[in-house]
């Protein structure tokens, strides 16, 4: 069973890793080709397709510039551990042992705009380059066709080596999960939903789904789940199972906390 995540926009590179262990990107010739293209804009051009700020322009710029080939302890540090954003809150995988942490590199893959397919541990340079970006390059017109089935396959062949059930658990964005070809998964994909009671109804409110995401991964790596059933047992941070909005394919929790 593998779990996939979106990516951050936050990093944090200024926390030292608690682990030495990692391991290299599956993917860096394409990500330096990507790279390649980048380095051809101007900071205004990116700002304009990223819709960001000078700012953010000019540090990405710079980002770009300064990516290489070759990873280490200055330039780089293991993805799980870079990402900052509210996923990785939930997942806080700063606390997590170097057990659990080996345990996340064999079932918990993370989607990436530049990278393709990161593993927890995999050393990370940083970048901005959201999935949906529309970056026109050799392949296609956009992200989703440079990376067209290369994810797909590296998932499948993922799955292979793994005891237990295949199948795919699905706490991406929709954003990032359209790199995924699902009819091409040797495996099924279940996709949990969490919801909140709010205005009278329950509904998904998207700061609390992205960190209730990062909880199901740390859920599944801490409790060693490697069968679906298993997760329907989360209920991290008052979140439970719903028999009766749920299905085959889609797992929806839900809490509520007061009125």
């Amino acid at each position: 069973m593998i779990i996939v995540l979106s990516p951050a926009k936050s990093l944090d590179y200024e926390t030292p890793a608690h682990i030495k262990k990692h391991t290299l990107p599956q993917f860096v010739d394409d990500a330096a080709e990507l790279i390649d293209g980048l380095r051809e804009l101007s900071p205004q051009q990116i700002g304009g397709m990223m819709g960001i700020s000078d700012q953010l322009a000019a540090l990405n710029f710079q980002r770009y510039a300064e990516w290489s080939k070759t990873f280490d302890a200055h330039n780089s540090k293991q993805a799980v551990l870079a990402f900052n954003g509210d996923v990785y809150e939930g997942f806080a995988a700063k606390t997590l042992s170097a057990g659990d942490l080996d345990f996340a590199q064999n079932h918990v893959r993370v989607l990436s705009g530049l990278y393709g397919l990161l593993r927890p541990l995999d050393l990370l340079q940083p970048y901005r380059l959201e999935m949906g970006t529309k970056f026109p390059n050799a392949r296609g017109k956009d992200l989703y066709a440079f990376w067209g089935e290369r994810i797909t396959a590296a998932l499948n062949e993922q799955m292979k080596k793994q005891r237990g059930a295949r199948v795919l658990v699905n706490c991406a964005s929709g954003e990032y999960f359209k790199s995924v070809r699902p009819k091409l998964l040797a495996a099924p994909v279940i996709s949990p939903v969490f919801e909140d009671w709010k205005g009278g109804r329950y509904k998904i409110i998207s700061f609390h789904a992205k960190r209730a995401r990062g909880l199901m991964a740390r859920f599944a790596v801490e409790n060693r789940v490697d069968e679906p059933e298993a997760l329907k047992s989360f209920d991290s941070e008052g979140y439970r199972f719903d028999p009766k909005a749920s299905n085959d394919t889609t797992y929806v929790f839900r809490r509520r906390i007061g009125d």
